[in-house]
């Protein structure tokens, strides 16, 4: 068993019995109030780790189909109206009609069940003033950041509810003040330590990123009604974005010399030199995510991965064409991560294509950029057939198969999902200086970009890159990492033509409230004193 693994198990034991058991509403009477403390480090560690793994089930779904098929990278489709249709839980993100019954928007509860563990956690372990329950305070920031980045107005769950103690939704502006206040609380007795002991837990680099994160945003957060929103309103947190990025510069802690494509692959984990804050995933414990499920061509469960995976793929997600135009650098390694055209079968043990066609019913598969429905409605039909609609679309392999995936394991996955990563904290400080910080250490938006072209070979930039410039570099370097909705909805781009959006929902131009997502019907039942978001 190789290191990962064993990493992964001994962080999950004791995590997976707690969440299992965790609450899942949010006015949940919790009976019994903790007064010991935990009575060795190896406790209080044990205990902390049931606090890290909420945003595990999300990530590997659902939250990052709700990120990426709203935007402009992905689409998807059904086989014939109705296989993969799925009551439209993919479809709808990509024609941006979503509705609070759609499952793919249904993780809300996962995170107030991560906060709920949090906050019995840090009672248990001695409440806010002590040291060691810093780095739960952070992540439970990081939970709050993303009900609030994904819904607008949330709940403040920082501290345990009374019994029948009802809670109303807080302004989003105030949420975001609130997790500015809790990072910037914690952030000197979070560990400096990068090694297998503190991957996948909030550090003190995990929470310079979220705050640099939080405060790039910070305009969009703050603005009142997100329909309001332009790119041009003031940000007086941008010299903020520096400083949190340069800490992280500072550290020596972090650098690009990992190549691109073996970053994301099923054997990353803590010993790539890029990642500040990432998820990990194991499919032998049926705790894997599922990106490749989605991704790969219906008939290429058999041969294709040099694998023989489980039968059932989907098959029904295709990189935008829109998209694919903006990996045109000769020589970038990122143009890796999408196959197009004609295939040829991968090779198990390098994960590169071979010179064998990959061939079904005695046709090599070719992957069309172009993709043609049958019917322009939001089921957006194409056939069922290997070299039609089967091929419809470019495909990403950024999240590569596991290599000894078998049935028993489904369609699980152990590639590790980062959050953050150093290559962001470089474009992050980069969009900053464009948008109005004072640059410092000598860099330039130019010469922060070249350290990310360098090392993937791309031809480097010759002058500062324009916004537009860097959204593009963006979109190559984090492609179905889960920042696209939450960079274009940045940028004043979220409501642009692409793919069969504005052909089959028109207003999908002018519905600026779409800028969050709907409270879950599921959650409204819950709580009947809330209502629902704008426009839905």
């Amino acid at each position: 068993m190789n290191m990962k693994v064993k990493y992964i198990k001994s962080f999950m034991t004791v995590a997976l019995l707690v969440l299992a058991a965790s609450c899942t509403d949010l006015d949940v009477d919790i009976k019994s109030q903790y007064t010991e403390f935990p009575d060795s480090e190896i406790a209080a560690e044990a205990k902390a780790a049931n606090a890290y793994f909420a945003m595990r089930g999300p990530l590997g779904r659902d939250y990052n189909h709700a990120q990426t098929l709203s935007s402009d990278e992905t689409m998807s489709f059904s086989f014939n109206g109705s296989d993969y249709y799925d009551n439209g839980r993919y479809n709808h993100m990509a024609l941006h009609n979503w509705t609070p019954d759609d499952a793919t928007i249904g993780y809300w509860e996962n995170f107030t069940q991560g906060i709920t563990t949090c906050n019995g956690l840090i009672a248990e372990m001695g409440g806010d003033e002590a040291a060691v329950t810093a780095p739960i305070r952070a992540v439970r920031a990081y939970y709050l950041w993303v009900l609030m980045d994904s819904y607008g107005d949330v709940p403040l769950l920082n501290r345990i509810l009374a019994e029948d103690e009802a809670i109303d939704r807080s302004p989003r502006a105030d949420i975001a003040q609130f997790i500015e206040s809790e990072l910037l609380a914690v952030i000197d007795l979070l560990s400096t330590n990068v090694d297998i002991s503190t991957y996948g837990k909030p550090t003190r680099w995990m929470a310079d990123a979220l705050l640099a994160k939080l405060y790039l945003n910070w305009a969009v957060y703050t603005c009142g009604d997100v329909a309001t929103y332009t790119p041009t309103m003031a940000n007086n947190k941008l010299n903020d974005v520096v400083k949190f990025c340069d800490d992280i510069i500072a550290s020596g802690k972090f650098d690009l010399t990992d190549s691109y494509m073996s970053k994301f692959n099923s054997e990353n984990g803590a010993h790539i030199k890029d990642f500040i804050y990432a998820m990990p995933f194991d499919r032998e414990t049926q705790q894997g995510m599922t990106y490749a499920r989605f991704w790969t061509h219906r008939n290429g469960n058999v041969e294709f991965y040099g694998v023989n995976l489980p039968s059932s793929v989907g098959g029904c997600f295709a990189i935008n064409s829109e998209f694919v135009d903006k990996f045109n650098l000769a020589g970038d390694d990122r143009n890796e991560q999408i196959i197009g055209g004609p295939l040829y079968v991968r090779s198990a043990s390098t994960y590169k294509a071979t010179t064998t066609p990959w061939m079904v019913s005695g046709q090599q598969v070719t992957l069309t950029k172009v993709i043609k429905l049958n019917a322009l409605d939001e089921t957006m039909p194409v056939d069922n057939t290997a070299h039609g609609g089967r091929s419809q679309g470019y495909r990403s392999i950024k999240f590569y198969m596991d290599l000894k995936t078998t049935a028993s394991q489904s369609r699980n996955q152990s590639n590790d999902v980062p959050i953050f990563r150093f290559a962001d904290i470089l474009l992050m400080k980069a969009e900053a200086i464009l948008r109005g910080a004072t640059a410092t250490n000598g860099d330039t938006p130019m010469s922060l970009m070249n350290q990310i072209r360098d090392y993937v070979h791309a031809p480097k930039v010759t002058q500062n890159p324009t916004l537009d410039e860097l959204l593009d570099e963006r979109a190559r370097e984090f492609a179905d990492e889960n920042w696209r909705r939450n960079d274009l909805i940045r940028f004043g781009k979220f409501e642009d033509d692409w793919g069969y959006k504005h052909i089959i929902n028109p207003s999908a131009k002018t519905e600026l409230y779409r800028r969050i997502f709907p409270v879950p019907k599921y959650i409204l039942n819950t709580n009947t004193n809330w209502s629902q978001n704008k426009g839905y």
